[in-house]
């Protein structure tokens, strides 16, 4: 395998080096669990990707959401580019899981639109990981749920070597068994012709496709090709096509499941009767009968994954395959953001079963279908021999389980964490304006976070009566509207913000000096711990930041916050007394907020339509046809958002792809 190597502009700096030392260590040393605590700028992506290169071992770096496993992704394919980096996430573009709601005698049917570009990320995971060590897949929770065992997925699969033989009769049933399907008019991934004696196959994780020249029942010549310009690419002695989805089963298997899926039915359905379940008794056995005739004929039926016990022979109970298990024994894994990465992981199986529970005690699923679901927690940690947790405010299972803290607080910009003050809430309103005023002398802005909508409201209307300028955001106010009004607070049209979570906004506001947080002292997720540090961590921006924290009491959440943060600031002042640096202000400009906001999401919208486009053949007219029935929705979602101008971008795409100019 080629070994991991980062490639980048810059060096590790500040304690970035000793973190990497730190961390690695501990790898090659045994250590299962480990934490890496960085604060928010301290590059924290970058030191993982140098730990890997220090390591080198396959890594999975787990992420609890899309948009961050996709920025993660592209971060460590630039990192990475001689290796390989994988992504891995749900390939819904909507979906809407099989339920039945008693209360309303309600069934909803399974419903789901593919991300095919996903999809082929998702093989290709699956793939790399069959024929390569030197692999690096970022993932979402996706990772937990069931795929086909990893011994099936390298059994089903079609190799052709040039100079051997091969039957084309045979090689064209085995490509149908892994779920490609023919089409001799067009070229699709997932999809493989034949003319004469070329058969042509586009797998499904890739981007070209093989052609293969056959001599009677001899491979003359494999050449690797773009299917769209039909460009030869490369000349190759050998391929291997792997299944075109992430569920397969070869057909001896499929037959051998029938049996017990046949003998759960006659069970089932007795059980039904017994309790005088004569309806729903009745609902399975159409059902599933009906599924038991596609598998005899086809090999395949919609819903299969509710019969994965049966079908990869586990016993009842016994955890599915996953992802986790496509790796060698020595993986590495990250888990991104753990505070939030890891309750979500551990919620994924309660929520399945009690959703799979209904379909079972109402006769829509056999019981067998409790065992597609995702893993527990505990399974997920056996499966995970070598952890690394990442965050800037790891949880309590992190902190009690690591054999080693690693800390990064040196932040390159030589800026350290803010001065924290206690005050009493009586008379809060007279300090704050006394505070404001201070900062607008100086021509720096305040922030003002309260509980409650209305209390933001209120207190805006209260400043404002002072001849204040101030403006509040929370959830009701549009995003483009709280980036206007963000802008204009950096411009200095406004001088105070109030709101209620202001973390989420994701854009600096170096010109905040002063950030005031009313009722500190509450007990609540708005005022944990965790959130305080993440609230403080907003004035680390300005050289002069001051956080005043109102409460009638020290709360625990508090003194852990106030003693973290002064902790940190310890740190960060001597790193930077022993090696001369003076903290600055960020200094960032202030006229693009708006246009880089809008520029983003048009960027964002451009590749979405580009990844969507690239699943369909516009040469087709079933497939354009069903390309502007697509856009037509994304469209009308857009416009029902109120996103008008996404929804413009689409309708003139539409448009042109109509009039043949796309």
């Amino acid at each position: 395998m080629k070994p991991f190597r980062v490639v980048a502009p810059f060096v590790p700096a500040g304690d970035q080096p000793q973190a990497i030392a730190a961390l690695a260590s501990g790898i090659s040393s045994g250590d299962r669990f480990q934490t890496l605590k960085g604060v928010t700028g301290s590059g924290k992506t970058f030191t993982m990707a140098k730990v890997i290169e220090a390591v080198q071992k396959p890594t999975l770096i787990v992420s609890h959401n899309k948009t961050l496993s996709a920025q993660l992704f592209r971060e460590f394919k630039d990192f990475f580019p001689d290796n390989a980096v994988e992504y891995f996430v749900s390939y819904y573009d909507y979906y809407q899981p099989e339920a039945y709601v008693p209360t309303r005698d309600l069934y909803i049917e399974k419903d789901a639109d593919i991300n095919q570009e996903i999809e082929r990320h998702r093989l290709s995971a699956t793939r790399s990981l069959m024929e390569r060590r030197d692999v690096i897949i970022v993932a979402t929770v996706s990772c937990i749920y069931g795929l086909a065992t990893p011994e099936v997925y390298r059994e089903m699969k079609v190799d052709a070597v040039v100079g051997e033989e091969l039957d084309p009769e045979a090689f064209k049933r085995e490509l149908i068994t892994l779920q490609y399907e023919r089409n001799d008019a067009v070229l699709d991934r997932g999809r493989f012709r034949v003319r004469g004696d070329v058969i042509e196959v586009y797998p499904a994780y890739a981007k070209e496709a093989y052609r293969l020249e056959l001599d009677f029942d001899t491979v003359r010549r494999i050449r690797r090709f773009d299917p769209v310009s039909g460009n030869i690419l490369e000349e190759l002695d050998a391929a291997v096509i792997y299944p075109a989805k992430q569920f397969v089963m070869p057909e001896t298997m499929v037959q051998r499941a029938l049996a017990g899926i046949k003998a759960e039915l006659a069970e089932r359905y007795e059980e039904l009767q017994s309790q005088k379940k004569i309806v729903e008794a009745q609902r399975l056995k159409t059902r599933v009968e009906y599924d038991i005739e596609l598998l005899e004929e086809m090999g395949y039926c919609p819903g299969i994954e509710n019969y994965s016990g049966p079908l990869s022979g586990r016993a009842r109970g016994q955890r599915p395959s996953v992802l986790l298990d496509y790796f060698p024994d020595d993986f590495l894994t990250f888990i991104d953001e753990s505070h939030v990465s890891l309750p979500q992981i551990g919620a994924m199986y309660a929520g399945d079963r009690s959703r799979k529970q209904n379909l079972v005690d109402y006769g829509f699923r056999l019981p067998c279908a409790m065992d597609n679901r995702p893993l527990k927690f505990d399974e997920f940690e056996t499966l995970t021999k070598r952890v690394v947790y990442v965050s800037a405010t790891p949880g309590v299972t992190e902190t009690t389980k690591s054999a080693r803290i690693v800390e990064q607080m040196i932040r390159p910009t030589g800026l350290v964490d803010p001065i924290i003050v206690v005050r009493p809430s009586e008379g809060q309103m007279e300090d704050i304006y006394t505070e404001i005023k201070k900062r607008n002398a100086l021509g720096e802005r305040s922030l003002i976070l309260t509980l409650t909508k209305r209390m933001a409201e209120e207190l805006s209307e209260y400043l404002a009566s002072l001849s204040l300028k101030v403006r509040y955001i929370h959830s009701e106010v549009e995003t483009i509207e709280r980036v206007e009004i963000l802008t204009q607070l950096r411009t200095g049209e406004y001088d105070v913000l109030v709101g209620i979570n202001l973390l989420r906004e994701g854009i600096d506001l170096p010109e905040v000096s002063f950030i005031a947080i009313l009722d500190a002292d509450k007990i609540g997720f708005l005022r944990s711990a965790t959130s305080l540090v993440q609230i403080i961590g907003r004035a680390a921006r300005n050289a002069a930041g001051i956080v005043v924290m109102y409460a009638d009491r020290m709360s625990d959440a508090m003194r852990i916050a106030i003693d973290e943060t002064n902790r940190r600031r310890a740190i960060q002042m001597a790193y930077n007394t022993e090696h001369g640096i003076t903290p600055t202000t960020i200094k960032k400009a202030i006229h693009d907020i708006l246009e880089r906001h809008k520029e983003e999401k048009q960027q964002a919208l451009g590749t979405e339509l580009e990844t969507i486009k690239s699943a369909y053949n516009l040469l087709v007219p079933e497939q354009k046809s069903a390309l502007i029935k697509r856009l037509e929705r994304e469209m009308l979602e857009k416009a029902k958002n109120l996103e008008f101008e996404a929804a413009a971008i689409l309708r003139d795409e539409i448009e042109r792809i109509k009039t043949g100019e796309s």
